[in-house]
């Protein structure tokens, strides 16, 4: 098996391109892939919030990828550095599923931020997915909510 390695921002298009095709109920259009590969380039040099590991195709491309978000918490006693990570995309390209590529990519990344401090991860799991997070030690969290709020158009009446 290909053994995962850190990404860099020359995998960006990639790993943009894994999440729309692989994760997103919607694939993004041209113009979105690019606006995501660019400001995921950016957010995956040194100093930037990005962390991912990816797993070669022997085809060209990435077979995999496992990306996370690293933000900044309140200190607490679980979180003395007062970091945590939403981990955002774990996408392996179909041809390459039931591999462990998926497992060991995110095995790699959840090790090297532990190593950066980092205490707190969170994840959106899809159906299906539960049990390869429950291995890693992920456990359900009934009380975790979401919502997207758009901004209000303005109503044109000055008021």
């Amino acid at each position: 098996m290909p053994e995962p390695r850190l990404a860099t921002s020359a995998d960006a298009a990639e790993i943009a391109r894994l999440r729309s095709d692989n994760i997103l109920s919607e694939p993004l259009d041209d113009s979105w892939l690019a606006t995501c590969a660019d400001q995921l380039a950016l957010r995956l040099q040194d100093g930037g919030d990005a962390r991912a590991y990816v797993v070669d195709s022997l085809a060209g491309g990435l077979a995999t990828c496992a990306l996370g978000l690293v933000h900044a918490v309140l200190p607490a006693p679980k979180y003395p550095k007062g970091l945590a990570v939403r981990i955002h995309a774990v996408a392996t390209d179909p041809d390459h599923r039931r591999n462990g590529y998926a497992k060991a990519a995110l095995a790699a990344l959840l090790d090297h931020l532990e190593s950066d401090g980092v205490t707190l991860y969170e994840l959106y799991a899809s159906e299906g997915s539960g049990p390869l997070y429950e291995q890693l030690g992920f456990a359900a969290d009934p009380a975790l909510m979401r919502m997207t709020r758009f901004p209000s158009p303005a109503d044109g009446s000055g008021s």
